[in-house]
């Protein structure tokens, strides 16, 4: 097994990369705040609530992603059953592609991922309904590894950068990740 290498090494780190999504990694991305008495506030409008759940629900639905993929990732399991809870096609079976191609080589992912994820865009006029997502994902603590003798793979080196990712309200009213993409030459 030694220097066996995993096919779509590549891939893989990508969709473990692409759990997640910050604006500008390393900005200061807060925008200033304009105090005002509770009496000098408007009423949110329904838009404004709409908005708000819709970011609230994305956020959810992509840190469920993250956990279920780490999860998935650590026993390289296409079929976990949580995948679907979380994602949609496409992105759905890019994942399952990539889980398949690591265990087919003996490869599973083991450590850390940390995430910091930011809505960009909320689009709640749109059918269906989405929320765009950011992220600056810091991989270096997880690795993909031979689960024989968790040897890292060779040229599987996970790095810090930015991953994006789409989440759109499904007609059941179910929020799912359906397409992201992993920024390596981003990093942040």
């Amino acid at each position: 097994m030694g220097g066996r290498q995993v096919k779509g090494a590549a891939a893989y780190l990508a969709v473990g990369a692409l759990l997640g999504a910050v604006t500008g990694c390393g900005t200061d991305r807060e925008e200033p705040v304009e105090v005002a008495g509770a009496i000098d506030q408007p009423a949110p409008t329904s838009r404004e609530a709409g908005e708000r759940n819709a970011r609230k629900a994305a956020l959810a639905a992509y840190s469920g992603y993250l956990a279920v993929t780490r999860e998935a990732s650590g026993a390289s399991d296409p079929h976990h059953p949580e995948l679907t809870t979380y994602l949609a096609d496409p992105l759905l079976t890019r994942v399952r592609y990539t889980l398949r191609a690591a265990k087919e080589h003996g490869a599973v992912r083991i450590g850390a991922l940390r995430s910091d994820p930011v809505v960009t865009a909320v689009d709640i006029a749109n059918v269906p309904p989405t929320v765009e997502i950011q992220d600056c994902l810091d991989a270096t603590g997880w690795q993909l590894v031979y689960a024989e003798d968790k040897r890292v793979v060779p040229g599987s080196q996970s790095t810090r950068h930015l991953a994006t990712a789409t989440v759109t309200r499904y007609p059941d009213g179910r929020w799912l990740i359906n397409a992201g993409a992993s920024h390596e030459d981003q990093p942040c």
